[in-house]
C-alpha cells in the first residue's frame, strides 16, 4: 500500500479545529479560499477486501505526470490542441510522494447545485480576441431552486461569475457542451421543462443566447444526462440523451423504442455512444438494448433491466462491454448483448436503487486491467473485470444514484477514487482508506465530482458541488474547487464535456472528433480525466 497517511484532512467551512500532529498533512493557509477553516481528524473510514498485490515486482504503469524539474525541456504552450490531442505520451514524471497537501482554491454560494459540474474555455480571458486553451477555462454549473436553474458560469481561477444564462432549464438534468457549428468555441445543450414529464433539448452559445430548441420530446422523470458525439462521421456531432438522437440544428434523427422495466415507469440515465461493430460509426448504447443511428437495433436484450451503461475492456479481446448498473444489481454485456454477468451484488447490498447508479472505470491496482467502481448505497466499492472485489468503503448515499470519478493526482500509477455522497466528498487511496473528506450537502441525483486543471496552471484541481441535504438545508457551499496547497498534483485536460465524459470523446478545446479513438483500448477509463504532458494525453505503457 502506497502513502498510508494516519491522519486526513477534513475540509469544512464551519468551525475552528484542533491543532494537526506534527506528521499529519500540512495546509497552505496562505492560498486564497472562502473556508473558514482547514482541520485535521483521525481517520475512521472502514474498509474491507484483500489489499490486491499491485506491482508483482514490476514498475506500475505511469498514467500521469508532476510539474517538470530544471532540467526538463517542454515545448511552449499552445493556444490550441496538439495533435488533436488524440496523440499519447510516454508521462513518466511523478510528483513529490508527499504532494497531498490539499487547500479550498476557491467556493461559490449561489443556489442549490445538483448536476455534474463541467469544464471547458468558453470566455475570452486574456482579451485578446479569441476563446482558446490561453484563456483560463470555465467552470459550468446549473444552480437553482427546485428542478428550474440557470446555466452559470464561473471563472476557473478564483470563481467569480462570468455569465448567467437567463433562459430557464432543468436543474436536475446534467447539461452537455462541444463545438456543434464548427467555430472552435463549445455551446451548451440542456433540457428544459418540468420533471415527470416530457422535456425539450435547448442548445446555447457560449454568451447564453438560445440557437434553437425542439418540441418537448424527452419523458424523462430526474437526474437525466446529455451528451454529444458525431455518429455518423461526417464532422458536425449529434446530439444525444436517452433513446433519442438530434442533428447539430436540434432536428430529431432518431429515436429508439422505450426500454422495458423501469421502476415505476422512470426514465432516468445516462446513455452512452461507442463504436460496438468496429466500423467507427457510433451507436447509441442505452444498457439494456444499442442502436445503430439509422435506427435498427444492434441487440436487444429484454432480461436487462434498464440502467447506466459504461463502456470498457473486460477481457482480453479488443471488442468493448458494456457495463450496466441498474436495480439487479451489476451486469456486464458483449458488444453485442450477450451476458457474461447479470444482477451480480458482490457486497450483497440490498433495498430499492442500491445498485441503480453510474460506475467509474479506471486500473485503480496498477496492473495493466481495467476496474470500475460504483456504490451500492450504503458501500463505495471498487471491483476487477471478473466482479473481484478490491476494497469496499462505508458511504451514505440511500436517496439518491450519485457517481464518482478517479484521478493519479501523483502519477505513481495507482488511481485514487472520488465519491461525493450526501455530506462527504472522499478521496480513497489504493485500498480504500480516505485520504481526503470535503463536507458537502445533497440529497444526490447523478452528480459527481470531477477533476481538471481548472486554473490552467499545470495541476490538477477537483470540482464538488453542493444542494439541500434531505433536512433542506445547505450546508456547504454551492460549488468548491480542491487543489494542492502547493499546486503539485499533475496536470489534467482543461475540459470536461459531459457527464459520460471519456477523454477521447472530445478534443480539449471542446470539438468532438469525426472518428472518435476507442478509449477502451487506449486509456480504459471512463469517468475519469487524463493527464497531459507537451499537448499529448498519456497512455499507460503495455501490460506485461
Amino acid at each position: 500500500m502506497r502513502r498510508q497517511a494516519p491522519w486526513l484532512l477534513a475540509i469544512a467551512g464551519l468551525g475552528c479545529g484542533a491543532e494537526p500532529p506534527s506528521d499529519a498533512f500540512a495546509a497552505d493557509t496562505s492560498a486564497t479560499t472562502t473556508a473558514d477553516s482547514i482541520t485535521t481528524t483521525a481517520a475512521s473510514q472502514s474498509t474491507s477486501g484483500p489489499a490486491a498485490d499491485t506491482t508483482d515486482g514490476l514498475e506500475p504503469p505511469k498514467l500521469d505526470l508532476s510539474q517538470p524539474d530544471a532540467n526538463t525541456t517542454v515545448p511552449p504552450p499552445s493556444c490550441h490542441v496538439v495533435d488533436g490531442m488524440d496523440a499519447v505520451g510516454d508521462c513518466t514524471l511523478t510528483a513529490p510522494p508527499d504532494a497531498f497537501e490539499p487547500d479550498v482554491q476557491w467556493s461559490w454560494n449561489g443556489g442549490q447545485v445538483i448536476v455534474t459540474p463541467l469544464v471547458a474555455n468558453l470566455t475570452d480571458d486574456n482579451e485578446d480576441g479569441s476563446i482558446d486553451l490561453c484563456d483560463t477555462p470555465d467552470v459550468v454549473v446549473v444552480a437553482g431552486v427546485g428542478f428550474g436553474g440557470a446555466i452559470v458560469l464561473l471563472d476557473g481561477a478564483t470563481g467569480t461569475e462570468h455569465t448567467v444564462f437567463p433562459t430557464m432549464v432543468s436543474a436536475s438534468v446534467t447539461p452537455a457542451l462541444g463545438d456543434l457549428d464548427g467555430d472552435g468555441v463549445p455551446e451548451i445543450v440542456a433540457a428544459a421543462g418540468l420533471p415527470l414529464g416530457n422535456l425539450r433539448v435547448i442548445a446555447f452559445d457560449h454568451t447564453g443566447a438560445v440557437l434553437w430548441q425542439t418540441e418537448p420530446l424527452w419523458p424523462q422523470d430526474q437526474g437525466g444526462a446529455l451528451g454529444i458525439a458525431d455518429f455518423d462521421n461526417d464532422g458536425s456531432p449529434e446530439v444525444y440523451a436517452d433513446g433519442f438522437v438530434l442533428d447539430a440544428s436540434g432536428s430529431l434523427l432518431m429515436q429508439a423504442a422505450a426500454q422495458t422495466g423501469w421502476f415505476f415507469g422512470q426514465r432516468n440515465t445516462a446513455t452512452a455512444a461507442a463504436d460496438l461493430d468496429g466500423d467507427d460509426d457510433l451507436e447509441l448504447v442505452l444498457g439494456q438494448s444499442a442502436y445503430h443511428l439509422d435506427g435498427s437495433a444492434v441487440y436487444v436484450n429484454p432480461e436487462v433491466l434498464p440502467g447506466y451503461p459504461q463502456i470498457a475492456n473486460f477481457d482480453d479481446d479488443d471488442d468493448p462491454e458494456i457495463l450496466v448498473n441498474n436495480d439487479g444489481g451489476i451486469t456486464i454485456l458483449e458488444h453485442d448483448g450477450a451476458v457474461k454477468y447479470l444482477d451480480e451484488r458482490p457486497t450483497g447490498d440490498t433495498g430499492l436503487g442500491a445498485w441503480f447508479r453510474p460506475a467509474t472505470v479506471h486500473d485503480f491496482d496498477g496492473d495493466g486491467r481495467s476496474d470500475f467502481a460504483v456504490s451500492s448505497a450504503q458501500s463505495y466499492s471498487v471491483y476487477d473485470r471478473d466482479l473481484g472485489l478490491h476494497w469496499s468503503a462505508q458511504v451514505q448515499d440511500g436517496s439518491g444514484w450519485a457517481a464518482g470519478t478517479a484521478f493519479d493526482f501523483l502519477g505513481d500509477g495507482f488511481a485514487d477514487a472520488m465519491y461525493a455522497d450526501e455530506a462527504t466528498l472522499f478521496v480513497f487511496d489504493d485500498v480504500g482508506a480516505p485520504l481526503l473528506q470535503v463536507a458537502r450537502s445533497s440529497k444526490t441525483l447523478i452528480e459527481y465530482p470531477v477533476v481538471a486543471d481548472v486554473d490552467n496552471d499545470g495541476s490538477a484541481e477537483i470540482i464538488v458541488v453542493s444542494s439541500n441535504d434531505w433536512d433542506e438545508n445547505q450546508t456547504a457551499p454551492s460549488v468548491q474547487v480542491i487543489r494542492d496547497a502547493k499546486d503539485r498534483w499533475i496536470q489534467a485536460r482543461r475540459i470536461w464535456n459531459q457527464h459520460t465524459y471519456h477523454v477521447t470523446n472530445v478534443r480539449e478545446d471542446g470539438t468532438i472528433p469525426a472518428i472518435e479513438p476507442r478509449s477502451w483500448l487506449m486509456l480504459g477509463t471512463y469517468r475519469t480525466n487524463a493527464q497531459i504532458e507537451g499537448g499529448s494525453v498519456c497512455l499507460p505503457p503495455p501490460a506485461g
